[in-house]
């Protein structure tokens, strides 16, 4: 019989297109249930987005005023996820 050979493990990104994202500073308006933020972005261009926190938990001690770096993805310009504070 012959020997079994291991499988190659791969990652679920493997292959995948990379992901196209926008690194945008934002302000934080409003603080939401379930540790998601109403955000303006500095520039002023849309009125409010809604973002998660992605990574740290001490993120989630968010003021509104906080000044952020929120990341969005080209494909959901409503939504984003807040990388970390400013």
């Amino acid at each position: 019989m012959p020997e079994a050979r291991p499988r190659k493990m791969r990652r679920h990104t493997e292959g995948a297109a990379p992901r196209e994202t926008l690194e945008l500073e934002a302000v934080v308006r409003e603080a939401l249930p379930n540790a998601l933020f109403r955000i303006e972005l500095a520039s002023g261009t849309r009125a409010a987005l809604v973002a998660h926190v992605a990574g740290e938990s001490s993120l989630l001690r968010l003021r509104p005023g906080d000044a952020v770096i929120v990341e969005m993805a080209a494909y959901d310009a409503g939504r984003g996820r807040i990388v970390r504070r400013r």
